[in-house]
């Protein structure tokens, strides 16, 4: 009962933590209601890892560090790692909970002894460190390729479609990715795979439920503080943007690498602003967030080793 309340309130901090985001950069452009965002994404969490797969959720849970019977330290660094991203947020930062599982279940591996796989984490944190740079990059050149096309009759139209488009992109790329950390945690409390979890019935009812309320309660502070923090946008910069950060998470999603969702579309974001001009690109903004991602991890790590430690000492 205890461990089942655990991973309800995990998957509603995610909602909460990570909804915002997502709906807030959609909600910038016309074409979308908040409701109807909301329902795309929660559907998303659910059906997404039930047809592509869970190889991220996977990663997360065995291939970083192998715990073996003891699941005890897993879920320290999971704990840790929640911690770690509601101390950020109380300072108002955008935190990325996904570099926080990182850092906490390698860190708590660590302590612990386990079988830490380090080409595996060194690759899931190349990628991480370059998701950001690579979806700025192409929305850099995929908004200099549409301001030199001639806008056809009915653009814009034809610009709202595409957005939702590229929204249900997003919400497809956050299912197959960033999203799976709720499917791992709840596959780790209940000391099973995350593929078996994927296509049963109730855990994913409660997963969608859990983070549909998570996401209702955060939505409005969240939205602001990513959606209009980086740059200004358009409606076509908010097509990029979206096309662009959802191309780089599906991409790492097939290989299996957790990448935030949050930290690709900001990178598209700021690709955007650079393609019309520099001033249009917030940097005291930027350089606040990459200052708390810089944080997030090698924090979590370290507190999850000395968590895991403490109660290694103890039991």
């Amino acid at each position: 009962m205890v461990a089942a309340l655990a991973a309800a309130l995990f998957v509603l901090f995610t909602g909460f933590n990570d909804a915002g985001a997502l709906v807030g950069i959609g909600l910038r452009a016309r074409g979308l209601r908040p409701g109807a965002a909301l329902v795309m994404l929660t559907v998303a969490v659910v059906a997404v890892p039930a047809v592509l797969g869970a190889a991220v959720a996977t990663t997360l849970t065995t291939r970083l560090v192998s715990f073996g019977s003891d699941r005890t330290p897993l879920l320290v660094g999971i704990a840790v790692a929640v911690a770690v991203t509601v101390a950020l947020a109380a300072r108002r930062l955008p935190t990325s909970l996904t570099l926080a599982l990182i850092g906490g279940i390698s860190g708590a591996g660590i302590a612990a002894r386990a079988d830490v796989d380090w080409v595996v984490i060194g690759t899931v944190l190349v990628m991480a460190a370059l998701a950001p740079f690579v979806g700025g990059f192409a929305a850099l050149l995929l908004s200099r390729l549409v301001a030199r096309t001639p806008a056809p009759r009915g653009a814009g139209r034809r610009l709202r479609w595409l957005h939702i488009a590229g929204f249900a992109a997003c919400c497809v790329a956050y299912g197959a990715n960033d999203g799976q950390k709720m499917l791992a945690v709840y596959a780790a409390v209940h000391a099973t795979s995350p593929q078996s979890y994927a296509t049963a019935l109730w855990p994913q009812v409660v997963i969608g439920g859990c983070f549909l309320t998570g996401a209702l309660l955060g939505v409005r502070r969240l939205a602001a503080s990513i959606g209009g923090g980086l740059a200004s946008a358009q409606q076509d910069a908010v097509v990029v943007t979206e096309m662009s950060g959802a191309a780089v998470v599906l991409g790492t999603a097939a290989l299996g690498a957790p990448v935030s969702m949050t930290q690709s579309l900001s990178g598209a974001m700021i690709g955007t602003g650079l393609a019309r001009k520099t001033r249009r690109v917030r940097w005291r903004s930027v350089l606040r967030l990459g200052a708390a991602w810089l944080l997030t991890l090698p924090t979590a790590l370290v507190a999850a080793a000395a968590a895991s430690a403490a109660l290694s000492a103890f039991r």
